[in-house]
């Protein structure tokens, strides 16, 4: 019979891929949200009408973790058979935890232009989308990886 503590240690590499998707969407959306604070008080500031849709781009970097947990669920699996996987969840983690972090720097400043101007909504959604691709793809080779692990 396993203890507490061993446990803990299978455990690690699943709590550590959600755990820094989860500490990069909350610092990208921070960050974003700033932006959008600021882009509002701007407009109201100067009378101007206030986009809602400024609240897309905070948001954004909320599906990192998602992905995080995704990815844990899996570990978790394979954790029960025995193997620790502390590398894979540390730093698939760390990639989708950057993802949402860039994310939200890239809303922070799609918040701000389209504070300033009212446009190019579609332009900024795009960009967001770009960069949670890197996101996807660690999520999609870390399960493919995780696949070939649990079989092997």
């Amino acid at each position: 019979m396993e203890t507490g503590v061993l446990t803990q240690f299978k455990d690690l590499g699943a709590i550590m891929v959600m755990a820094f998707s989860a500490v990069g969407s909350g610092w990208g959306a921070g960050i974003a949200g700033m932006a959008a604070i600021g882009a509002w008080k701007k407009n109201f500031s100067q009378n101007k009408p206030a986009s809602f849709m400024l609240v897309a781009f905070v948001g954004a970097p909320l599906t990192q973790t998602v992905y995080g947990m995704i990815v844990m669920n899996k570990m978790f699996e394979i954790a029960s058979k025995g193997q620790y996987l502390w590398g894979i969840g540390a730093f698939a983690g760390l990639a989708i935890g950057l993802s949402a972090l860039w994310q939200g720097k890239c809303a922070a400043c799609a918040c701000d232009a389209m504070g300033e101007t009212g446009k190019g909504f579609g332009n900024y959604i795009v960009i967001l989308g770009i960069t949670e691709t890197v996101a996807l793809f660690v999520m999609a080779f870390t399960l493919g990886l995780l696949g070939k692990l649990a079989t092997g």
